[in-house]
């Protein structure tokens, strides 16, 4: 009977749709990608770099030896206040992380300053200045990693 239930439920599992979230592959026009960044080491280039080594292409530092080239025009990560209390103090901020992008394959340009924007809000509390600091840079790093897997499957379906 459990069996059977454990059969019942991996059928209904896969009749909706239901896939596990896996690598994107990527065309053979990306086997070998120069990112060109002002800032190389934000948190949205390190995690677009490491979403493409994992769907398989080669992240190289010269563009001359690629099939690929990603600029990176805006890479920005902002703070903005929501909600102050009434001693005049915030309880609530927005966070905003927004990226511009091209893509040129060859002598073709194939994405032309495209523009991606994340927000989130975060409450704060002042009596805990250091865990709401933390789970600001972990939302950051979050928000860096959502935004690069939107290019990522911008790029898959180039």
């Amino acid at each position: 009977m459990r069996t059977l239930g454990i059969v019942i439920l991996a059928c209904a599992a896969t009749a909706c749709g239901f896939q596990l979230q896996g690598r994107q592959p990527l065309s053979a026009s990306f086997a070998r990608v120069s990112l060109e960044a002002d800032d190389v080491q934000s948190d949205f280039v390190q995690a677009l770099r490491k979403a493409l080594v994992a769907s398989g292409s080669v992240v190289q530092a010269r563009a001359a030896t690629t099939t690929a080239v990603i600029e990176i025009g805006a890479d920005e990560f902002g703070t903005r206040v929501l909600s102050v209390s009434g001693r005049n103090v915030p309880t609530e901020y927005e966070l905003s992380y927004r990226v511009r992008y091209s893509v040129r394959i060859g002598d073709d340009v194939r994405v032309n300053d495209e523009e991606l924007l994340l927000t989130r809000d975060i409450s704060f509390d002042e009596t805990q200045i250091l865990a709401k600091e933390r789970e600001q840079e972990t939302l950051r790093e979050a928000l860096a990693q959502d935004l690069a897997a939107q290019v990522l499957r911008r790029l898959a379906a180039l």
